[in-house]
């Protein structure tokens, strides 16, 4: 398949909206337009694993954490990045990344470590602001069903448990056909004035370009005037962590030694031990420290994320345990959720998950 489609698919489970401002998701190297015919999945690219896809053949790796975090200014080979890069276009091996835009999906990173935590009811710990744009268009009055119809058949205008939602006005747009346009109403070279309905509704980021091109499909217009806007406004589907509910609570050290096999972690920090037994459980696959806060806030008796540092473990203490699992731990689960998510959409695509070991983290 080509390149691209693989892409397209990626980005609307997981838009590149939807990633942090530091963050550097997308294709980093490569051409969209090549056909590939299979794709390693890591987390981490590493030298040894451009190895291993060089070996099998794979042409594309897709890969959690992106390779290229800062701007690169010349590739000489100076240092690990650039060597790599160099490696992988010399190789026409491409890569992707898909990093914060998928810890932020509510079938994310975090589910997928919800789930093999044995947690239920899983909620976003921290709603996201930045998943939701407000659609507004300008069509006659007599097309205004079909269009809205349209959008919200394309997942236009949910908010929260209510449908079709829209607000609607009716007013007068002006427009001037030139020459070699072929004007739904009016004529070449004159102003015309016609009754049209402004319609206004939220759409999510994920479905922002279904929608529009089901408004477009719907509309009369040659030339459709419309408007997107971005909105602070959170909501409950996308955003960092999750936390949910042991099916029955349990003492805190056995809940702990269950996640440090689940996790196969070597060691687990953690500050001092609540005396109940653990039900409600906060967690952020990779660094989660922002969330001590709002996990204690939601209810958590236990927090569960990586790089936590010194001071952070002082934080409510007695109230809730903060514990550190790492960061490779924690996210290792990535993996198998993209082999998952694309094998499901694209069953004869060749996909392999990378063998290599790339947590760059050893205890003695």
């Amino acid at each position: 398949m080509i390149l691209k489609q693989l892409i397209s698919f990626l980005e609307e489970f997981a838009p590149l909206s939807m990633q942090e401002s530091y963050d550097n998701a997308g294709l980093l190297t490569g051409n969209a337009e090549h056909e590939i015919k299979s794709a390693l999945i890591t987390l981490d690219v590493t030298d040894e694993v451009l190895d291993e896809a060089i070996a099998g053949g794979h042409k594309l790796i897709i890969a959690h954490h992106p390779l290229i975090f800062k701007g690169l200014k010349k590739l000489t080979g100076s240092n690990f990045v650039e060597n790599l890069v160099i490696k992988a276009i010399k190789n026409d091996i491409a890569i992707y990344a898909i990093h914060t835009n998928l810890d932020n999906m509510y079938q994310g990173v975090n589910a997928k470590l919800g789930e093999k935590l044995n947690l239920k009811n899983l909620q976003i710990l921290q709603p996201g602001g930045s998943g939701l744009k407000k659609l507004v268009v300008y069509c006659p009055l007599d097309y205004a069903d079909t269009v809205r119809d349209k959008m919200f058949e394309a997942g236009a205008g949910s908010i929260g448990h209510y449908e079709n939602c829209s607000y609607n006005t009716t007013g007068q747009g002006t427009f001037r056909a030139n020459a070699g346009t072929h004007p739904f109403v009016g004529t070449i070279g004159k102003t015309h004035i016609e009754k049209e309905i402004k319609i206004e509704t939220v759409v999510s980021s994920l479905n922002l370009s279904k929608v529009i091109n089901a408004m477009l499909s719907a509309h009369p217009y040659e030339e459709v005037a419309y408007d997107i806007f971005s909105m602070e406004n959170r909501q409950g589907n996308t955003g960092a962590g999750m936390i949910g509910e042991l099916e029955k609570e349990k003492p805190l050290l056995e809940y702990l030694k269950e996640v440090k096999k689940t996790l196969n972690a070597q060691a687990i920090k953690f500050n001092q031990a609540i005396q109940r037994p653990v039900k409600k459980v906060a967690f952020c696959g990779g660094s989660g420290s922002f969330l001590i806060h709002q996990a204690y806030r939601a209810g958590a008796d236990l927090f569960i994320t990586s790089d936590i540092k010194y001071h952070d473990f002082f934080e409510h203490q007695g109230a809730m345990t903060i514990v550190d699992a790492g960061h490779f731990e924690t996210e290792q689960f990535t993996k198998e959720l993209l082999y998952e998510i694309i094998k499901e959409n694209f069953t004869n695509f060749a996909l392999q998950i990378s063998e290599t070991p790339t947590n760059p983290v050893k205890f003695l």
